[in-house]
């Protein structure tokens, strides 16, 4: 990778590798196929996998709000969080997935700077609040099963806040490159736009803001999800103990344990590849690496507009019943065993 081109910095894109040649302006990813960085079948293999991610994305989420809106035993304020990340997550997928799918088609970013910075800021404020709502998600069922304040009622009024505090985290964490703490750039292959991860020494101050993503926007959640979750398993270990005879409770407990380690996983697979990549480009100026592989976290966060709700929706017995009833292949009776046992197991934990 070049460090430095001349005087030459972009005011709208940077591309990462060394390119033969002086003018990089020629090269704009906004003006020319990007060739030069990869072959055709890798583009084509990208406009593929985010035509699906829109495709699947869109639909599963749309679902999940209209079967919210249909089905009354739905809309418990316990579920506003998940109606809140499935609207995060269409944000991403109808904006931040189609656009890439369409850019990669071309092989490179059709929309041009304005878009790119719109593109950017939009993907990146659903993407925040889908990772901050899956923090509350943990929070909410500590507060709920662990009872960590005693006899306090999580009531719809803090089921609503807790959904304004995802938007409000995300836009401290989205807005700044809009204003000149980075910027929105193309990434990777030059299809899909993000901050600005790759420049340094320059008026952006890049450095200093990937270290506060790094620390606010993946530390802070993460800490948070592996926190609560602990203490809920704990909670659940506790009263399955006392309750030995019941075999809903060791159900229970059994699902619950499984359902941890898939939501961790999920958090992870969807957050640390793109956390590991900012922070190992920060510190490793002037290294060169393949700019297909920094597509990769890219894509695994846009992917997570499917896997979150399968894991997080999907799997609720009440949901996926409801689902299939719109769907007409089903009834919409079915309640969820799980939440039903964890509620019982739950009267035993802390008062």
């Amino acid at each position: 990778m070049r460090g430095n081109r001349g005087t030459e910095l972009p005011e709208d894109f940077w591309i990462p590798v060394a390119l033969d040649t002086n003018n990089i302006t020629a090269l704009s990813p906004f003006l020319v196929p990007q060739d030069h960085l990869g072959s055709t079948a890798v583009f084509y293999a990208m406009a593929a996998f985010m035509l699906f991610v829109f495709v699947v994305g869109t639909g599963i989420n749309v679902l999940t709000i209209a079967c919210t809106m249909q089905y009354k035993k739905l809309r418990s304020h316990l579920n506003y969080i998940l109606v809140n990340l499935a609207m995060a997550n269409l944000l991403v997928s109808g904006v931040g997935s189609f656009t890439a799918f369409c850019s990669f088609s071309v092989k490179y970013f059709i929309f041009g700077p304005t878009g790119c910075k719109i593109e950017g800021f939009l993907a990146t404020l659903g993407g925040m609040v889908s990772l901050w709502s899956l923090a509350v998600v943990a929070f909410e069922r500590w507060l709920v099963i662990c009872k960590p304040l005693g006899n306090f009622v999580f009531k719809p009024d803090h089921a609503i806040a807790c959904c304004a505090v995802t938007w409000v985290f995300a836009l401290i964490a989205s807005v700044p490159p809009l204003v000149g703490w980075s910027r929105y750039i193309p990434e990777g292959l030059q299809c899909s736009c993000g901050p600005d991860w790759y420049t340094t020494n320059n008026k952006y101050n890049n450095e200093s803001y990937v270290m506060f993503l790094f620390g606010f926007c993946f530390s802070v959640p993460f800490a948070t999800i592996v926190f609560c979750y602990a203490q809920l398993l704990i909670t659940l270990k506790m009263a399955a103990k006392a309750q030995a005879e019941s075999e809903s409770t060791q159900k229970a407990e059994r699902e619950v344990t499984r359902m941890v380690v898939v939501m961790v996983m999920g958090f992870l697979v969807c957050w640390m590849p793109y956390a590991s990549f900012a922070l190992w480009v920060v510190n490793n100026r002037g290294q060169p690496f393949d700019l297909r592989l920094a597509t990769i976290p890219s894509c695994l966060s846009k992917a997570s507009t499917v896997y979150n709700p399968v894991i997080y929706i999907l799997l609720n017995k009440q949901f996926r019943s409801c689902m299939l009833a719109m769907l007409g292949m089903g009834g919409g009776e079915e309640e969820s065993s799980t939440s039903s046992s964890v509620t019982e197991v739950s009267k035993v934990g802390p008062a």
